[in-house]
């Protein structure tokens, strides 16, 4: 047993179990290993080819650039739903619209929209490169921006919010398959959570600033500073993030994805090293900045499109999925609820100091998000390393232990202290705990949906995706209604309890993890997918 990881009767090494350090399992002896290609003690997962146009081979400097330009675009664009909440009450007097009518189409309908475009954007991806979707994701949102500055009526703002959901799909679901292109297994851990910092920041550092924005310059002024943010954005995108997709095979059989047939089997030396020739010229710059290469594979489009759904059926995207969902829905709950709780008596505040309470869950992102990065990476290998070198994806589920009594506790705390009129401090203490809460889930939810399906990590995360926007969407059409019928304490222990629930699937899918993902790699039904 692997810390507490079930062994599989049938597979030794099940897709996801990988060999990290120096010390020998009964499957991997020294001559096995010796040639491999190491990050110090570290065996790379994958193995990268010989060829410096691989871009696990690229310059760190490269991989990191690329990587924070798409991150913070990422977080800009993820910013730009949760934004506009400090002004819905403003938009529902302005244009005499109901509350759950302006939440349902400014907050719900960009995820929902967003959510329902990414089954294109990653079959797309997967055949054509991830690079034209980022470009031409930008320049969309650019020319949304502007139409969202110069709108005069509810109709043309909820027509915009739309146009801008269906933008903002590649930006909000390619990075982290991006993240396979550039990184090996030990290093994603960090990289994830720089784009978690970038997330958490964007939704609630982008309310801090648009609270004051609305305030002065009316709702018009957020979608001015937006665009002039996406003109700064657009340089950037087109010069430095270049195809990350490599499609050419690195080799026969790489050590990322290599099972052996049984339990006695030895992992072939020939077949892990990569076999591109050193001697290839590298791909100029002027050529790396094309915006389409053709196909890079062969794979029906349409298939590609409807593959998320069965992956719907593996373990380890329905926790993931959950997960992942679970935590993001109502940390926007908490955002579009705050308002209302926060704009009534006995608080009564305006848009600005409403934005303002973002302050400290900000602070929590910005603090806890490359913390838990780091411990998605350390956790793992130190796990691994008192596992005779084996890597099990199950290690990344640790971090569950942090992020569920935070956030129970933090639900249960809200519901009671808004309930009770208890002082803003303690309102804002409960939610802050559970924006601490979330960088520590999403880390562990997403990196272990990567290391277990790799391959599949863009259709993954669409189904991730979707199922996140569609809740988000439920819960921002009826948030309002269901705090007026039944109030903050209510609501908010329901919520707790539910996110408990969910959370607690933790303990079955570390236990059983293993087994679960052989029993998809032996399946018929799953090699059809």
């Amino acid at each position: 047993m692997g810390i507490g990881v079930l062994e599989d009767r049938h597979l030794d090494r099940p897709p996801g179990t990988s060999k990290l350090g120096e010390e020998q399992g009964p499957s991997f002896d020294a001559a096995s290993t010796s040639e491999l290609k190491r990050d110090g003690n570290i065996i790379l997962v994958p193995q990268p080819s010989d060829s410096p146009n691989d871009p696990l081979n690229w310059s760190i400097l490269q991989k990191n650039s690329i990587m924070l330009i798409l991150a913070f675009s990422s977080g800009v664009t993820t910013s730009l739903g949760p934004m506009i909440s400090p002004g819905l009450v403003v938009i529902s007097q302005q244009y005499k619209v109901d509350p759950d009518t302006v939440a349902t189409f400014m907050v719900g309908s960009i995820l929902l929209f967003t959510g329902a475009v990414t089954f294109f954007t990653a079959s797309g991806a997967n055949i054509w490169g991830k690079r034209p979707f980022f470009v031409i994701s930008t320049i969309l949102l650019l020319i949304s921006n502007v139409w969202g500055t110069f709108a005069d009526s509810f109709p043309s703002l909820a027509a915009m919010r739309i146009f801008q959901g269906i933008a903002s799909a590649p930006l909000e679901t390619l990075v982290t398959s991006t993240v396979s292109d550039l990184f090996f297994v030990h290093q994603r851990g960090f990289r994830l959570s720089l784009w978690g910092v970038m997330l958490g920041t964007g939704v609630l550092l982008g309310q801090i600033i648009s609270g004051f924005i609305i305030q002065s310059l009316g709702i018009s002024g957020t979608f001015a500073i937006s665009a002039l943010i996406f003109c700064l954005i657009l340089p950037l995108m087109y010069f430095v993030v270049v195809e990350t997709t490599y499609s050419k095979p690195r080799s026969a059989s790489t050590a990322d994805d290599w099972r052996p047939d049984s339990r006695a089997s030895s992992v072939d030396i020939k077949n892990l090293k990569g076999d591109d020739p050193a001697t290839e010229p590298k791909e100029t710059y002027k050529s790396q900045l094309r915006l389409f290469r053709g196909r890079l594979s062969g794979d029906s489009f349409w298939r590609g499109v409807v593959k998320p759904f069965p992956l719907i059926c593996f373990p380890a995207v329905i926790f993931s999925t959950l997960v992942y969902a679970s935590f993001f829905c109502w940390l926007l709950m908490i955002g579009v609820l705050s308002v209302s709780i926060f704009s009534a008596p006995p608080y009564s505040l305006n848009p600005a100091q409403i934005g303002l309470t973002n302050i400290p869950l900000a602070i929590a992102a910005l603090v806890f998000s490359p913390i838990s990065g780091w411990m998605a990476d350390a956790i793992p290998v130190w796990m691994a390393k008192r596992n005779g070198g084996i890597f099990e994806p199950e290690f990344r589920l640790v971090l569950m232990a942090i992020a569920i009594p935070l956030s129970t506790a933090g639900f249960i705390g809200f519901g009671m202290a808004s309930s009770k009129g208890l002082s803003l401090t303690w309102c804002l203490v409960w939610i802050t705990m559970h924006s601490i809460a979330v960088p520590f889930a999403s880390q562990a939810s997403i990196s272990y949906v990567i290391d277990c399906h790799t391959k599949d990590a863009n259709q993954a995360f669409v189904t991730i995706n979707f199922v996140k926007a569609l809740l988000s969407f439920i819960a921002s059409t009826i948030g309002n209604g269901l705090l007026a019928r039944y109030g903050p304490k209510d609501l908010f222990m329901g919520i707790a309890f539910l996110n408990l629930g969910i959370s607690l699937l933790t303990i079955p899918s570390y236990i059983y993890g293993k087994r679960l993902r052989s029993w998809v790699a032996r399946s018929d039904w799953a090699k059809k997918i």
